[in-house]
């Protein structure tokens, strides 16, 4: 393959790697988002404690969580081809990405909100507000440093998750890597896909860590 084919396709896998993370972070985020909310509110101590519903919502995440991202890519194949018309390319990858992340970001966003003081949400409730305001107006924005960092280590493992991808005809970096490395035993190719997509990561894992410095009020109020 000449340079100038293999740089057209390195940037279409950039472009593509970064369509799938970031709009397959997107949709687990508005799914993923409210589930882990509902985890705090339905806690046994919770807001609105639900310990049954609590419980079995825990268990149907944990059950998505503990399936391998390589054995839900063909687990949900009827479903990606029922959605997206296709299994097949960056497009097709969305659904499964989504699926196999949603979980992971409802105990991310879970594991934030149990971080918030418990003396500040005595406050709001002894203030007269209501759990859904206790939740919008406390909670969620005095989370909001772990919610960011989480959501850079989110956007870092639906990334690393993108890569497996193309062992199944994902597109992106990793199903170049797989395709024009690993199957043609060159080695170059692979090391370069290794380094970009490591490069993605470090960028995403920075910026998070940068925002979420910035918006921490505790250092503000230090500084």
């Amino acid at each position: 393959m000449q340079l100038t084919e293999m740089l057209s396709l390195i940037v279409k896998g950039f472009w593509e790697t970064l369509y799938m993370t970031l709009g397959s972070t997107l949709v687990a985020y508005a799914i993923g988002l409210p589930l882990g909310l509902l985890l705090i509110l339905t806690d046994p101590q919770g807001l609105r404690p639900m310990p049954v519903f609590n419980r079995v919502l825990g268990v149907i995440i944990n059950l998505l969580r503990s399936v391998p991202f390589i054995i839900l890519l063909v687990w949900v194949m009827p479903v990606t081809r029922a959605i997206m018309g296709t299994t097949i390319g960056s497009k097709a990858t969305l659904s499964p990405l989504t699926i196999a992340a949603a979980p992971f970001i409802a105990r991310m966003v879970e594991s934030s909100a149990r971080e918030v003081d418990r003396g500040v949400v005595e406050a709001a409730l002894s203030m007269g507000a209501s759990p859904s305001q206790v939740l919008l107006r406390v909670i969620l924005p005095e989370a909001k440093p772990s919610l960011i960092t989480g959501a850079a280590i989110a956007v870092t493992t639906i990334l690393g998750y993108s890569a497996m991808a193309g062992i199944v005809g994902g597109g992106g970096l990793g199903a170049i890597a797989i395709n024009y490395g690993y199957y043609r035993s060159n080695s170059q190719v692979m090391l370069i896909m290794v380094v970009l997509l490591v490069l993605i990561v470090q960028i995403f894992q920075e910026a998070g860590s940068r925002i979420a410095h910035k918006s921490d009020k505790r250092i503000r109020e230090q500084n």
